[in-house]
């Protein structure tokens, strides 16, 4: 990876630099990755190269983000993106892998991750990519964002088992159910700010009260009841 020619201030919450913890088995690679994020502002808080140093490591440092490889000795990157997600969902994943196949796409987006970057980027693709993820909205390699929204379409197709005494649906508010549906429908935070004229911080908002009052976990799981009750298509 080439150099950024200029660094800019990665901000998280309350004004800090994001926090970003790199997890990838050749040092070099690795190395190079952190290097590049931590001279294009970003806080390079830890790095690993087996799955289980990773989930012992960003349980310990706790990062904004991890860029995540899915090829890992002693468990597989998607096992580590379910673990740490599932521990603390409000951790962003960025798979930055050298495969392309729809399988281990699909399946690190089912594992959690909020989005999938090819290892041929460019350096500033992947600081794009890691301020994106940051945000919440997805980040794909061209060419991968359909194939994952034509999943959540294929399972939400799929029969839901049937449950005896199913609970009542949560109450949304008006604009919960329009960010809803605009979610569904593929958007990025950032696009469904300009659409509806609010602030990003607004729109972060809504999407986490809903998870909340639907108690699901992250936005696959979101675009999934979204597209099971037909609002993708409003």
């Amino acid at each position: 990876m080439s150099t950024p020619s200029t660094a800019q201030d990665e901000q998280g919450a309350g004004g800090r630099p994001l926090r970003v913890m790199v997890v990838d088995d050749h040092p070099m690679w690795r190395d190079a990755v952190a290097r590049d994020l931590a001279e294009a502002g970003f806080d390079v808080v830890a790095t690993a190269g087996d799955g289980p140093g990773a989930v012992r490591r960003a349980g310990v440092v706790r990062p904004d983000v991890l860029v995540l490889d899915l090829n890992l000795p002693g468990m597989p990157g998607v096992q580590v993106c379910k673990e740490l997600v599932g521990a603390n969902p409000a951790l962003r994943v960025l798979v930055l892998s050298a495969s392309g196949e729809h399988a281990d796409v699909l399946e690190a987006v089912k594992s959690g991750a909020t989005g999938y970057l090819l290892k041929s980027a460019s350096t500033q693709e992947l600081i794009e990519a890691v301020r994106s993820t940051a945000a919440g909205d997805p980040v794909f390699t061209p060419g991968l964002a359909g194939l994952v929204l034509g999943e959540y379409r294929r399972l939400a197709s799929d029969p839901a088992p049937a449950a005896s005494n199913e609970p009542k649906a949560p109450q949304l508010t008006e604009r919960e159910t329009e960010v809803l549906r605009l979610v569904a429908k593929g958007l990025s935070y950032k696009q469904i700010a300009e659409r509806l004229v609010i602030s990003h911080r607004t729109v972060q908002n809504h999407v986490q009260n809903t998870l909340g009052k639907l108690q699901l976990h992250n936005r696959v799981e979101l675009v999934r009841y979204a597209i099971e009750r037909g609002l993708d298509d409003v």
